[in-house]
């Protein structure tokens, strides 16, 4: 559960984290466009609110993703002990798709923020880049993925590649397959 900041009153952080809940339940829902005075609504709180505790809507996504994003650093440093370093590189992009793809306009949202550092989404892309460059280097160094291949744009094929599978729900394999034409052009020629 994201966790409110430090020093907030009782009362407040009661909010917050109601906030936090219900936006995570509208989105699963209707996904990641759904009307924030409804959030609001169904958290017994005022529209005034939300908008103290999350000035934006990708503040308040930045918070109903941060357990998930949590998980995905603890796999990526997991990862790095991995004794297949393209293998581990793999099986995180395969996270991040899934990851990516749990709420509809999910991925579309990560994706524009991939070169933004001022959004409050950020906060949530800036510590997976870091990690994903991580594991990425490693199967460099490995000689398993060709030089000149940068995490950002590896991070915007996989939300692509979520975005395409969102788009094509009656296609369930259709992510994978696109992860393995991806990966296939990460090879060192």
């Amino acid at each position: 559960m994201a966790r409110p900041p430090a020093g907030m009153r009782a009362d407040a952080r009661r909010n917050y984290e109601r906030l936090v809940t219900e936006a995570r339940s509208a989105f699963a829902e209707r996904g990641t466009d759904a009307s924030l005075e409804d959030v609001a609504r169904r958290a017994g709180v005022g529209i005034g609110t939300l908008y103290r505790h999350f000035p934006n809507r990708d503040a308040l996504l930045s918070a109903v993703f941060e357990d998930a994003v949590g998980d995905l650093l603890t796999r990526s440093r997991e990862l790095l002990d991995t004794p297949e370093p393209c293998a581990a590189l793999v099986t995180w992009l395969r996270a991040m798709v899934t990851h990516a793809g749990e709420y509809r306009g999910l991925a579309r949202s990560l994706m524009s923020v991939s070169y933004d550092n001022t959004s409050a989404l950020a906060q949530c892309s800036g510590p997976i880049r870091e990690a994903g460059g991580a594991l990425l280097a490693r199967a460099q160094e490995a000689g398993a993925v060709r030089e000149g291949v940068a995490i950002t744009d590896l991070l915007q094929l996989t939300h692509a590649i979520a975005l395409a599978a969102e788009e094509t729900p009656g296609d369930p394999g259709l992510a994978d397959r696109l992860l393995h034409l991806t990966l296939r052009g990460l090879k060192p020629t």
